[in-house]
């Protein structure tokens, strides 16, 4: 395969709202550039880059993929990336490995929630990036309108570099304001277009538009705006540098038009990812610390002969090559077959072959250099968020802090005996995808996943039957309340059996008490003279122990209390320490319930962020879920309303809150403390968990 210089690589990732074209555009560009022979399509099930199973039964967009192609001596690698809600943090997740994004806008739905949502990992990622309209050939389609749109919903300028030539459907090419030619698509869907003069009718629409074109990008070049305002007619090759070095510096945003459907303005998307985005070697990488001191940021210089950086930003389940890594390669130089230092797992790993992929085929190669995304099978000890570098030169490339899941569910197998079959295929796909989480709850016994909404966790039971061969069930889960007291109480425990032979027998005289939330369990022994033998004491601790973890009330832990023993009696003969056990297990039990015994609900401190209009809805909501508002904070265009909120009511928030929002809402939630379920409630839970001990 042909080498690249770093100057000549462009890394792009084709981001926005589910729907938009993303997937379409990126097949077009494979077709335009000679690397498909037909032009593929999402709808056909012929996408090079939706190929999964699930996506070609869904027709949309799960998990990013990978492509790259040549344009104009140019090596441009492309990430296909998902737009639905549910999946699309792996956008994020992929755009720290390139240094440009193509943020595709359908022409007739505009800014929509996920295009808000991707916008802003730009942001957060300072990444150059285009806009690009698709769907000009649509019906209600208004390119002014569009612009309107970003303009109102971004605080950034937006240049147009061309204007559509048509409307709807007599959409047919576009008028590039650079070249001031008309681009005539031919409606064989080919891609090849004609040179032409601009019509007459658009002659006035295009000076406009060229005119704010050339005011914008001067700006960012103090020479060619002294040049412009003199009256002097700069060259196409002053405006493109000017254009790139504006792009670059985010002084604004270039706007070009498509319709990937009738494969028009494809190859102007590529002119703009050459002319405007960075190369590797002009991003300056921010993220790489000192392995020994993750605060001191080192300098990474983008050079095949600097020290080998370099790190897993993703992992990819396949079917037949197994676990698939990608990497990006910082500096130096990645080669295939040999070994390399994980810095993060401080051992060394054997790579096998290179390779790049190409939708899902695979392109081997024997080396991966500066700038380039490549990927590698099986690896044994690395994993996603790793780094590989030179062992003398230690440094961790941090990744992006991901948010926490939005929905949970419990899950249970269909078929007996495949609990640890589910454990094993969960960690195996949450490898792939770390939006997914699993985890077991040491309180309730339940396996718990986790992730970013329904659609997430249906295509995760989805793979877990197709891959794993495991059908589940989902549950909502169960919340883990405590039990305690607020009173205090004193009861005797005695034990007498006699059953023939040695008998069993244990007396206790214990008292009861709260403790301050949080402070736990404390056993105290005041006997004295002999009423209970010494070796006896322990055991009736570990009786008292083993019935707080099963719960008196309605199976729930219990927890902060003082238990005294304060006397007893023992037989010298049938005395034991199980005799005492349960002589201890049968008097905590009468004073427990004679303390005034209450549930404990855990209490969660809830961030939510909402668009300005939707504030005083949330607020309301959160109240009528027993929520306490602890303060309104703006985040950027949006609100963060902080609460604190009973777990019980937040179960089933993300849905609700994407209703509520139009999906423009998020939460992120933790636990904070316990506090006493009301009455009523509690005698809800007591009774709830009576029936289910009557079906056990």
């Amino acid at each position: 395969m042909k080498e690249y210089t770093v100057s000549q690589l462009r890394n792009v990732a084709l981001i926005g709202h589910g729907d938009v074209g993303k997937t379409s555009i990126a097949d077009s560009i494979m077709f335009n550039t000679g690397q498909n022979n037909r032009l593929g399509s999402v709808d056909d099930e012929t996408s090079m880059f939706d190929y999964d199973d699930d996506e070609i039964k869904r027709k949309i967009t799960l998990s990013s993929s990978f492509g790259f192609t040549e344009y104009e001596k140019h090596k441009i690698s492309i990430v296909d990336t998902p737009g639905y809600a549910d999946f699309v943090l792996d956008s994020l997740i992929c755009m720290q490995a390139v240094e440009g994004a193509i943020l595709v806008v359908c022409a007739v739905s505009g800014v929509e929630v996920q295009t808000e949502k991707t916008w802003n990992y730009c942001e957060k990622l300072e990444l150059p990036r285009i806009v690009v309209i698709n769907k000009l050939d649509r019906e209600h389609t208004d390119f002014e309108r569009s612009l309107e749109d970003l303009s109102k919903n971004f605080d950034k300028r937006f240049v147009p570099v061309q204007i559509p030539l048509g409307k709807e459907v007599d959409f047919k090419g576009v008028v590039d304001l650079i070249s001031q030619k008309a681009l005539v698509f031919k409606d064989d869907n080919s891609g090849k277009f004609e040179k032409k003069e601009i019509p007459d009718d658009l002659k006035d629409l295009a000076n406009t538009y060229r005119e704010k074109f050339i005011e914008s990008v001067v700006e960012s070049e103090d020479n060619l705006m002294e040049k412009y305002f003199e009256g002097e007619e700069l060259t196409e090759e002053e405006l493109l540098r000017a254009l790139r070095k504006g792009t670059i510096e985010g002084l604004f945003v270039p706007v070009c038009f498509t319709s990937a459907a009738k494969n028009i303005g494809i190859p102007q998307v590529l002119d703009l990812v050459v002319n405007t985005i960075p190369s590797p070697d002009q991003r300056k990488i921010k993220n790489a610390v000192k392995a020994d001191d993750l605060e001191t940021i080192v300098d990474v210089t983008v050079d095949e002969k600097q020290p080998l950086k370099s790190f897993i930003f993703k992992t990819i389940a396949d079917p037949y090559a197994g676990k698939i890594s990608l990497i990006k390669v910082l500096s130096g130089v990645l080669k295939g077959d040999t070994t390399v230092y994980n810095v993060n797992q401080e051992r060394k790993e054997k790579l096998g072959q290179l390779f790049f992929l190409q939708g899902k085929g695979q392109h081997t190669t024997p080396r991966g250099n500066p700038g380039d995304i490549i990927a590698v099978a099986k690896l044994k000890e690395s994993t996603t968020g790793d780094s590989f570098c030179d062992e003398s030169e230690a440094v961790i490339i941090k990744q992006i802090e991901l948010p926490p899941p939005a929905i949970t569910f419990a899950i249970e197998p269909k078929s007996k005996g495949d609990e640890d079959k589910i454990s094993t295929s969960l960690a195996r796909l949450a490898e792939e995808d770390p939006t997914l989480s699993q985890r077991r709850d040491t309180e309730t016994n339940e396996l718990i996943v986790s992730g970013n909404g329904q659609l997430h966790i249906e295509v995760v039971i989805d793979k877990l039957k197709r891959k794993f061969g495991v059908e589940v069930t989902l549950k909502t889960p169960k919340v883990p309340y405590k039990e305690t007291i607020k009173g205090k109480a004193k009861a005797q425990g005695k034990y007498k059996k006699q059953t023939g032979g040695r008998g069993q027998y244990g007396d206790t005289v214990m008292e009861i008490e709260p403790q301050a939330r949080g402070e736990g369990f404390e056993f105290v022994n005041k006997i004295f003279g002999g009423a209970i033998p010494r070796q006896y004491i322990p055991a009736v601790e570990k009786g008292i122990v083993e019935v707080m973890a099963q719960g008196i009330l309605a199976g729930y832990q219990i927890v902060d209390l003082k238990v005294t023993l304060l006397d007893g009696s023992y037989h010298a003969v049938d005395s034991s320490e199980m005799a005492f056990k349960i002589a201890a297990s049968m008097g905590f039990k009468k004073m427990f319930m004679d303390a005034t015994p209450i549930l404990l609900e855990p209490i969660m401190t809830a961030s939510v962020f909402v668009p300005d209009e939707s504030m005083g809805d949330i607020i309301g909501d959160l109240n009528s879920r027993r929520g306490k508002i602890l303060g309104v904070n703006p985040k950027g265009n949006q609100q963060e309303i902080k609460s604190q909120v009973p777990m019980s009511e937040m179960l089933k928030y993300a849905p609700d809150l994407r209703s509520m929002t139009g999906g423009r809402g998020s939460f992120t939630m933790e636990f904070s403390h316990f506090e006493e379920l009301p009455a009523h409630l509690a005698a809800k839970v007591i009774e709830e968990s009576g029936k289910g001990k009557e079906t056990e």
